[in-house]
């Protein structure tokens, strides 16, 4: 029972410990979470809902329209004039209702070309809203992969510091037994002193890293915030694939990336603006309809006692609002047909400008190949040569290490001094620097290529 006991509270203890150690965030979760979280993704996911809107307007612009019109209007002072030609002072009211329609049976094709001049829109905010998080997701990775270069950075500080230290011990032993004099070993302490001053700024140099994915990701300040360090194998022969020639990889980013796409999408919607602006030549003919009512009373001229022209006596009576309603409305339907003449040369003009908006969209497009092309090279440009300096310095590290070997063997048995033994270590730890710089700026330009080649950033 106590065994049991026992278990239960180290099960309870570890899963406290565990729930309080920090969330570490992979790369992938760093992106999804920045192109959920991203104000100006939002801004762009805006927009194309915006499209979405004027897709609808022009759609609904087949419909019938319905207006509805009211208004009521009081007349005083000398406004009837008698049989017998004197005016009279009268107070008269008069009340009309107007509802009319209009459809458009045909507008030069100017309708359907509009529909189709938004739906191309929308298209191309969609893919606005792609090429945003493509360039979200690459900016994402660089600041992930920063991140892990001065992890890796801080390490090797930390090694270095722990090497000085017990160098410190052992430099100790040598004064001791008289092999070395004391000056080395303050020399030694020295060192050790600015290398703790290295240390600080590695896990400062972190922190900014870390803020700086923070900021990425909209993510509120927090100090528990920490990614996961993924497991990656020779950095070399992990994104071997991935270096391919510059026109392998543009003949397949030409045909899918969104930059393309939309400068693809917005020639066709200025050929469909042309066609708009063509259908201002044409005759525009609306079928219209309506109904209109009114009501009419005469305050004055109520309960008076008059005769007709047979010379009858007869009391003027008002006719009910309901029989005027009855006897008074009207209807009608018609057909409108409006023929352009003479516009001041408006459309023509309209036309003119549609024309040079295609060829100036045309050529948006082909220097956004031209721009892409030049983008690709250099990314492949600067993949080669990343390659070849993490081979360089791999190389340089090893040989360093032997050197750096070899002086702290010297130095154990008294044989160098102790500059001789810093000055070998500081070009160890600058080569094991220009190493990791070289190893993530490699994998960073593989994963360029990788993202034209619309393959997902991964680690």
């Amino acid at each position: 029972m106590k065994r049991i006991i026992k278990i239960a509270l180290l099960l309870l203890i570890s899963n406290v410990i565990y729930a309080q150690e920090p969330k570490k965030w992979t790369l992938e979760e760093c992106i999804q979470y920045a192109i959920t979280h991203n104000i100006d993704i939002k801004k762009i996911a805006l927009e194309k809902e915006n499209a979405a809107v004027e897709l609808n307007t022009a759609k609904m612009s087949r419909l019938p329209d319905l207006n509805a019109e009211a208004g009521q209007t009081w007349s005083f002072g000398r406004s009837n004039k008698t049989p017998s030609g004197v005016y009279e002072n009268q107070t008269i009211s008069n009340t009309n209702v107007y509802v009319s329609s209009s459809t458009p049976l045909f507008t030069g094709f100017r309708i359907p070309n509009q529909i189709g001049q938004t739906k191309l829109q929308l298209a191309a905010m969609t893919y606005n809203l792609e090429k945003a998080k493509e360039d979200l997701s690459l900016n994402v990775a660089y600041l992930f992969l920063q991140v892990l270069y001065y992890k890796e950075i801080l390490k090797v500080s930390e090694e270095q510091l722990t090497l000085s230290q017990s160098q410190v011990k052992k430099t100790e032993i040598l004064v001791e037994v008289g092999k070395v004099p004391a000056s080395q070993l303050f020399d030694i302490k020295a060192q050790v002193a600015k290398d703790e001053v290295r240390f600080t700024e590695s896990q400062n140099m972190l922190q900014l890293s870390l803020l700086d994915l923070m900021q990425s990701l909209e993510l509120e300040r927090t100090s528990a915030f920490d990614i996961a360090v993924p497991q990656m194998d020779d950095a070399v022969e992990s994104n071997m694939n991935s270096i391919s020639p510059p026109e392998d990889i543009y003949g397949y980013a030409v045909t899918s990336k969104p930059q393309i796409k939309t400068q693809e999408l917005l020639v066709q919607k200025a050929e469909k603006g042309l066609k708009v602006a063509k259908s201002y030549h044409y005759p525009w003919l609306y079928l219209n309809m309506g109904y209109n009512n009114s009501y009419f009373y005469n305050y004055s001229m109520e309960g008076r006692s008059m005769t007709n022209d047979l010379n009858e006596p007869f009391t003027w009576r008002n006719a009910t609002f309901a029989n005027q309603i009855k006897n008074n409305g009207g209807e009608y339907i018609g057909l409108s047909l409006n023929v352009p003449v003479f516009n001041r040369f408006y459309v023509r003009n309209q036309v003119q400008s549609a024309r040079l908006g295609i060829q100036d969209q045309q050529l948006t497009l082909e220097n956004t190949k031209k721009k892409l092309y030049k983008e690709i090279q250099t990314a492949y440009s600067n993949a080669v040569a990343a390659q070849a300096k993490y081979s360089s310095s791999l190389k340089a590290v090893e040989a360093s290490h032997e050197s750096f070997k070899y002086a702290e063997e010297r130095y154990e048995i008294g044989k160098s001094t102790v500059f001789e033994f810093n000055e070998a270590k500081t070009r160890l730890i600058q080569s094991l620097s220009e190493q990791i710089q070289a190893k993530y700026d490699y994998i960073f330009r593989a994963k360029i290529l990788d993202f034209y080649n619309g393959v997902a950033i991964t680690l």
